[in-house]
């Protein structure tokens, strides 16, 4: 057909397999979990029974006549069992643990029987289902779900004998033309509510049978009372016994088999097949083909839900185990932090246990700023800069920038900055080239798209008095936080990265200095390499090899910067694409520490294991979580899964509301956390899947850059270096729905999304 339009033609992009993976596997989880519940009756099953009803519809002949019906024609017939002959029935099997001991004493003395199976366990159990036939016994259905019937429609009939058919051709590889309604007894107790039922059944080429001799084993009256009831009344009368090989402790009932067989047996009584004694063909028909294989199938698919539902416990009790012992390590270390900072700061400088003569850290200072593509962030993170009250040097790296951000930078005029330029090489390429460029012995490294308070570069070289220190990590607060994924990373960032950082502080293995806001000793950069670009996260691998070289990483609450975070799901899934990528590459990098001696092994056996634990592990399984919740509130037991969740909910609201008063923020987005934790959660298990899979298949990630639009607006310079309260960050820090003025003219705010 033309292009009436003469428009180009759109080529559709088709989603890699990698991206679709994850959300396949959340799907097979849920399907894996609904097709337990289903065969294990936690929904869809129907637990009524009807009480008696009149029986004016039911005729005559089938209220008076044998046990067994055959209703097919349109004149039902009634069958009897012969004299000396008593048929064995077992209902609701079979079972794993009385199945089994049934079948033995059955062998041992040389008997048959015929099992009234329900789909369900015949799906779950079809090995002993597969022995009944192999052993000779007969098996029958008795309904998929074991519902009373005469509540059910003629479609809910019609399937649940169909299931009962699939999972027996899956089990045994026949089909059965027995059958035997759930609550039956006796066929003179048929009423005007389950003949139709019976009936039902019959148009489907079913044979119904009933009994004669009820045991009541059920009810576990004891050994002489099962073998009384089951005895026929008159000697020598042949008939069905009723007994369960299900449904309970059924070893009264294996008891009593052990006892009645020999001794009926001695009396003259044989106890053949249900066929066997009326001398009729075999119920039993062999399947093959497709149905053959969908019945296996579907058995198959069973097996895999079961074992997958242990796995898939044994993994939900372990994220909660991490997730409350990473909530709990975070609260007990982060307050010996806050302790020991305070007690530090009455002494001397922070970040660690200085000499008692240390004094304040006044030497100037380096401070690189990489830059690609960030007109509309730049001016206002060089403008932050020269606004500190420390001493130091500015140095722009611009890495290839096609859209005038090294001129915007230049025409400034600010004293005191430097600018670069460079093709377009990356981040570490640009970092190392500021670094060989640099003047001073300590360098400060921040994102072009974050603005510092004015007190932030003296605070973040404070523990640098302590000479074992090499590194120190920033305070990085989200600036365009009023939008909701905006809050969302907000409370991502005061409660799991900072409080995370005053606990790895700590236990003195820090595993990452953010881009945003840290600062490094040029000698120890020296000695690693300076920054690698081995791979997507170059903060978090030199982090490491500096751990690894013996040098000390801290954290400084008060060294604050504002940073811009994703304003769209598609850019937040870009960035936590490579923060996740790059930390596995950087753990696989630094894998060896944990075999190493010194400094490089503890953080191998301290830090790699911690960062595996808290930053790939938990969040990969997180989202079961959710999923056991949503199961739990649909099928039960509600209560007790809503209260699970709201108690692990609440470990974390106390964790936040914590890690907020530390940072002195507001708690107000704290209301969002229900919120987050269902839909963030499942985005951050999706993103480390497919790092995942990346990884697994030998794929390779592109850096990818976040679309600006230049939020941030000026640092606010905090009265006294305390704390800006969230409150005034709208107005001096994010001006989010203003437009944002700077040296060449007006800038609206890009649209994103």
């Amino acid at each position: 057909m033309s292009n009436p339009s003469n428009r180009p033609r759109r080529k559709r992009r088709r989603l890699p397999l990698r991206y679709l993976i994850p959300s396949v596997l959340l799907v097979v989880v849920v399907v894996m979990l609904l097709l337990r519940g289903y065969v294990h009756s936690e929904f869809l099953a129907d637990h009524r029974v009807r009480p008696p009803a009149p029986t004016g519809d039911v005729p005559d002949k089938v209220l008076s006549g044998g046990p067994v019906l055959d209703a097919r024609g349109e004149r039902p017939v009634s069958h009897r069992v012969p004299d000396r002959k008593i048929v064995l029935t077992f209902d609701d099997g079979p079972d794993p643990e009385w199945t089994p001991k049934v079948l033995d004493k059955l062998a041992e003395h040389d008997a048959h029987a015929v099992f009234f199976v329900t789909g369900t366990m015949t799906a779950r159990y079809p090995d002993l289902v597969r022995r009944m036939v192999e052993e000779g016994h007969e098996v029958g259905l008795h309904t998929f779900n074991h519902p009373d019937l005469s509540y059910q429609s003629a479609s809910r009939i019609q399937r649940e004998l169909a299931q009962s058919q699939l999972a027996l051709a899956g089990a045994a590889g026949v089909h059965t033309s027995l059958f035997r309604p759930p609550y039956s007894s006796t066929a003179d107790a048929l009423d005007d509510r389950s003949w139709p039922v019976v009936r039902e059944v019959a148009s489907h080429g079913y044979i119904t049978a009933f009994i004669d001799t009820d045991s009541e084993d059920w009810a576990r009256p004891g050994v002489d009372e099962i073998v009384r009831r089951a005895t026929p009344q008159r000697p020598g009368e042949g008939a069905i016994v009723l007994m369960h090989d299900a449904g309970g402790d059924r070893s009264q009932t294996v008891a009593a088999l052990d006892r009645m067989l020999p001794e009926l047996q001695a009396k003259g009584y044989e106890f053949p097949r249900l066929t066997e004694a009326l001398g009729a063909p075999s119920p039993h028909s062999a399947v093959h083909g497709p149905d053959l294989w969908q019945g296996r199938a579907f058995v198959g698919a069973v097996g895999v839900s079961d074992n997958a539902m242990g796995v898939l416990v044994v993994a939900l009790i372990a994220v909660g185990f991490l997730v409350v012992a990473r909530f709990v390590l975070m609260l007990v270390l982060s307050t010996v932090h806050v302790r020991r900072v305070r007690r530090v700061r009455r002494r001397g400088p922070p970040g660690g246990e200085p000499p008692p003569d240390a004094k304040p850290v006044t030497k100037p200072v380096t401070v690189l700023v990489p830059a690609y593509n960030e007109r509309e962030c730049i001016a206002d993170t060089v403008r932050s800069l020269v606004a500190n009250d420390h001493p130091l040097e500015v140095i722009v790296i611009d890495d290839g920038s096609t859209d005038g951000t090294a001129g915007i930078v230049e025409e400034l005029g600010l004293p005191g900055v430097r600018v670069l330029r460079q093709a377009n090489s990356g981040k570490p390429a640009a970092l190392n080239n500021g670094l060989r460029h640099a003047s001073y012995d300590l360098i400060v490294m921040m994102d072009g798209d974050t603005v510092f308070e004015p007190s932030t570069v003296r605070e973040l070289v404070q523990p640098f008095a302590d000479p074992r220190v090499g590194a120190v990590a920033g305070n990085a607060k989200v600036g365009n936080r009023r939008r909701l994924i905006g809050a969302w990373q907000h409370i991502e960032y005061v409660m799991g990265f900072n409080l995370d950082r005053r606990m790895y502080d700590v236990l003195r293995c820090m595993p990452t200095i953010p881009g945003a806001v840290g600062a490094f000793r040029r000698t120890a950069l020296d000695r690693v390499g300076g920054l690698s670009d081995d791979t997507l996260a170059e903060d978090t691998d030199v982090t490491m090899a500096l751990h690894r070289d013996g040098w000390r990483v801290v954290y400084e609450e008060r060294a604050r910067a504002w940073t811009e975070a994703p304003g769209t799901v598609k850019q937040l899934w870009s960035q936590r694409y490579r923060w996740s990528y790059g930390t596995m590459q950087a753990i696989w990098k630094h894998r060896r520490a944990v075999l190493e001696r010194g400094p490089s092994g503890r953080f191998g056996r301290v830090g790699l294991p911690l960062v595996s634990m808290f930053t790939v592990l938990a969040p990969l399984l997180a989202p079961l979580i959710d999923v056991f919740l949503v199961y739990g509130l649909v099928f039960g037991p509600t209560l007790k899964t809503a209260g699970a969740w709201l108690a692990v909910l609440a470990v974390q609201g106390l964790c936040a509301a914590y890690a907020f008063r530390l940072d002195r923020e507001r708690l107000a987005p704290l209301l969002t956390l229900p919120l987050q934790q269902l839909l963030y959660r499942q985005l951050m298990y999706v993103v480390l899947m497919q790092s995942w899979i990346t990884a697994l298949t030998g794929g390779r990630l592109r850096w990818q850059k976040l679309r600006r639009t230049g939020l941030m607006g000026a640092a606010p310079s905090p009265p006294g270096g305390r704390a800006t309260a969230p409150a005034d960050v709208p107005e001096a820090v994010a001006a989010a729905d203003a437009p944002v003025t700077g040296e060449r003219g007006t800038r609206q705010k890009s649209s994103v999304g």
